[in-house]
């Protein structure tokens, strides 16, 4: 599996390195970039996620969802507890902005494509129940901490979603047994196949607006991708251990939570007018070192478990 997750990882650097190219040479723009980013958010992303549907009920299947559902809890509380036990409030310090990027992973765009490689579309539709509780939780308790207001107005959104539209659809099609026509079921099998390369672009695009010399000088950013890459992964994978459930929904828990700083942070940054070059920077440092993290914590899953 450890091969498989390095070959994808590997395949994904070459077309983050192809999107950043295709940004130096003009041929993707600021603007450009953002709109293929929606473009995968609200298209791709929610096609793949109803097309991890289409598949025979079998109980086992169901029972693997709810499964799923409790070890994406439970790696959430473990990396709202790393957060806020190693990043502790100092003056001068974005402190909202890196423990949100602790927390939320970029786990649909990191996390679909190495799932889909390592586990097709069963790997995906168990990553649905994570999408569920990440888009549940950083639509209120990641808004609040960014607003800092306690106020759960925005748990409106988490309905809203394209991602939990297309969640709701999926499941009302797969228990009530309903197929797609062929011909539409193509059509969405070849939308879908477009998720990872343009997914990789958008990354690729982002980390080279990113002055990398700089951020690299900076101690701080190496010790969140400490915390996001590695410590939150390997203490997750102890709590397999205590909770062990079948392999697959170990490893796709793990690889949603394994992925690099949520870029839903820097546009929450923009939005409540904190510091979102910082927040771009940690998405750009996390994404580029996750390409070597993510297949490592495959490697510890596997010695470990």
């Amino acid at each position: 599996m450890a091969q498989i997750v390095l070959h994808q990882a590997v395949m994904m650097f070459i077309l983050i390195l192809v999107g950043a190219g295709c940004f130096k040479l003009n041929l993707l723009s600021k603007e450009t970039v953002s709109q293929v980013s929606g473009l995968v958010l609200k298209v791709v992303n929610p096609i793949v996620i109803l097309m991890a549907y289409q598949k025979e009920y079998k109980p086992e299947l169901v029972r693997n969802l709810g499964r799923t559902f409790i070890l994406s809890l439970i790696a959430y509380v473990i990396a709202m507890a790393a957060a806020y036990l190693c990043i502790r409030n100092q003056e001068g310090r974005e402190t909202v902005i890196e423990r949100f990027s602790c927390i939320y992973s970029n786990c649909g765009f990191m996390g679909i494509p190495l799932v889909m490689a390592m586990f097709g579309y069963d790997g995906v539709f168990y990553l649905t129940a994570f999408l569920t509780v990440f888009n549940a939780l950083v639509w209120s308790h990641g808004v609040m901490q960014m607003s800092g207001e306690k106020s759960l107005k925005s748990l409106g959104k988490v309905l809203r979603s394209p991602a939990i539209i297309a969640i709701i659809i999926g499941m009302i099609l797969f228990f009530a047994r309903i197929e797609l026509p062929s011909v539409i079921a193509e059509t969405f099998e070849e939308i879908g196949s477009l998720n990872t390369p343009l997914a990789m672009f958008v990354a690729g695009a982002t980390i080279i607006q990113t002055d990398l010399r700089k951020t690299f000088q900076k101690p701080r950013v190496f010790y969140i991708c400490f915390l996001k890459l590695l410590l939150i992964p390997v203490v997750t994978i102890l709590a397999f251990k205590l909770f062990p459930f079948d392999k697959t929904v170990e490893m796709t828990v793990l690889a949603a939570i394994a992925a690099p700083s949520a870029a839903i942070c820097t546009m929450q940054c923009l939005n409540y007018h904190r510091n979102a070059a910082y927040a771009s920077e940690l998405f750009g440092v996390t994404t580029l070192f996750s390409i070597g993290t993510m297949p490592l914590m495959m490697v510890i899953y596997e010695f470990l478990l």
